[in-house]
C-alpha cells in the first residue's frame, strides 16, 4: 500500500477539529455582536438561584424517564429495573463526553449485557429502537414547534426545519422497517441474508451468523399494548422535559416564553446537535441556543446565561451520576473499552 495513502487521513483527521474550532469561534462571535459584558455580569449575579438548581433536577427526571422507556424494550428480554437502567444511561453519556463517535451508546450496552448475561449486540438492539422511536416522536414534534411560534425567518429557518422534520420522519420509519425486514432475514437459515453469509470463508460465515442472530433477537417490541404505547409517552415525555431545561433557566433571569417557544428551542437544538455533531463545529450547542433564544426576542446576556447553565447542568448531571454508576459497578474504562469490542457475543453465540 502507498504509505502516502496512510498519512492522508491522519492528516485530514488532524485539522478537522481545528476546522471546527474556527467555525464554533467564529459563528460565536457573529451570535455575540452585540454582547455587553458589564450588562451580562449584572444578570449572571441576579440569577435566582432556586430555578437555577431545578435545571440539573429537571436533567435528571428526563433521563429517569428514558431508563423506564429502556425497561420496556427490554422487557421481552430480561426484566431489568428501571433505577439502573438509568444509572447504565448516564454512564453512557459520561463515557461519550471521553471517548466520542458513538461510543457511549456501546459502552451502556455493555453495561447492561454484562450484569444481565446477555449478549452485547441483542442490547445493542434495543437501543436502536429507543433512539428511532425518539426520532420518531422528534419528527412528528417539529410541525407544531415551527407552525405555533411567530420569529423572523432569515436564510429560511422555518422552511428548512420542515422540510428537515419530514425527511426525519421518512428516514426513521424506512429505518425502523429495514430492522423488521432484517430480523426475519437473520433469524431464518435459509434467508437469503444467511445465504450471502454463508458464502464466506467458514471462519468468518459463522461468527457473522451468530452476530447477526443476536442482533436480531434484541429487535423486539413488546407485546402488551400498553408496553408499547408507553414506550411513545416516554419518548414524548422525554422532548418536554427538555424543552423545560430552558424554561427553568429562563425563569432564573425573569424570562418567559410561550409554551411553543420552548418547543421550537428544543426542536432547532435537536437539529442543530446533529449537525454540529457531524461537522465537528465546536460549541455548536451553546451557539444555537444564543440564535435560536435571540429569534425569540430574548437579549444576548441573558440568552448567554440560560445557555450555559443548560449546558451546564446537563455535563455536571452527567458527571456526577454517571461516574457513581460506574463506580457502583466496579468498572473502569479500560473496562468498558475492551468489554465493547463484542467478545462478549464471540463467547455466547
Amino acid at each position: 500500500m502507498d504509505p502516502k495513502g496512510d498519512r492522508r487521513p491522519k492528516a485530514v483527521q488532524c485539522w478537522l477539529p481545528w476546522l471546527g474550532a474556527l467555525i464554533g469561534v467564529a459563528a460565536l462571535a457573529w451570535v455575540l455582536r452585540g454582547f455587553d459584558l458589564n450588562r451580562f455580569r449584572t444578570v449572571a449575579t441576579s440569577a435566582d438561584l432556586r430555578f437555577v438548581l431545578l435545571v440539573p433536577v429537571v436533567v435528571i427526571i428526563e433521563q429517569i424517564v428514558r431508563g423506564w422507556k429502556w425497561r420496556q424494550l427490554l422487557w421481552p428480554l430480561r426484566s431489568i429495573g428501571s433505577v439502573y437502567l438509568f444509572g447504565a444511561v448516564m454512564a453512557g453519556y459520561l463515557l461519550a463526553i471521553v471517548v466520542p463517535f458513538g461510543f457511549g451508546t456501546a459502552a451502556r450496552s455493555w453495561l447492561v449485557a454484562r450484569r444481565e448475561s446477555l449478549k452485547f449486540s441483542t442490547v445493542l438492539a434495543t437501543v436502536a429502537l429507543d433512539r428511532l422511536t425518539d426520532g420518531i416522536v422528534f419528527a412528528c414534534l417539529v410541525p407544531a414547534a415551527v407552525l405555533l411560534v411567530v420569529f423572523p425567518d432569515p436564510g429560511g429557518i422555518r422552511t428548512g426545519l420542515i422540510w428537515g422534520g419530514a425527511g426525519s420522519l421518512i428516514l426513521f420509519i424506512a429505518l425502523l422497517a429495514f430492522l423488521a425486514i432484517y430480523r426475519r432475514q437473520a433469524l431464518d437459515p435459509a434467508a437469503r441474508l444467511m445465504r450471502l453469509v454463508d458464502r464466506l470463508p467458514s471462519r468468518l460465515a459463522m461468527p457473522m451468523r451468530r452476530l447477526a442472530a443476536s442482533f436480531a433477537e434484541g429487535i423486539v417490541w413488546p407485546r402488551e399494548i400498553w408496553r408499547g404505547g408507553a414506550i411513545v409517552v416516554a419518548s414524548v415525555v422525554m422532548k418536554l422535559f427538555a424543552a423545560l431545561q430552558f424554561a427553568a433557566a429562563g425563569l432564573a433571569f425573569g424570562i418567559r416564553l410561550h409554551p411553543a417557544e420552548y418547543l421550537f428551542l428544543m426542536v432547532f437544538l435537536g437539529f442543530l446537535v446533529i449537525i454540529g455533531h457531524f461537522a465537528r463545529v465546536a460549541g455548536g450547542f451553546i451557539i444555537g441556543a444564543i440564535f435560536a433564544l435571540s429569534l425569540l426576542g430574548v437579549p444576548e446576556e441573558e440568552a448567554v446565561a440560560m445557555s450555559l447553565i443548560v449546558q451546564a447542568s446537563n455535563l455536571l448531571s452527567v458527571a456526577c451520576v454517571g461516574a457513581f454508576a460506574l463506580w457502583l459497578q466496579g468498572v473502569a474504562l479500560a473496562d468498558v473499552g475492551m468489554g465493547t469490542e463484542g467478545a462478549a457475543d464471540a463467547r455466547g453465540g
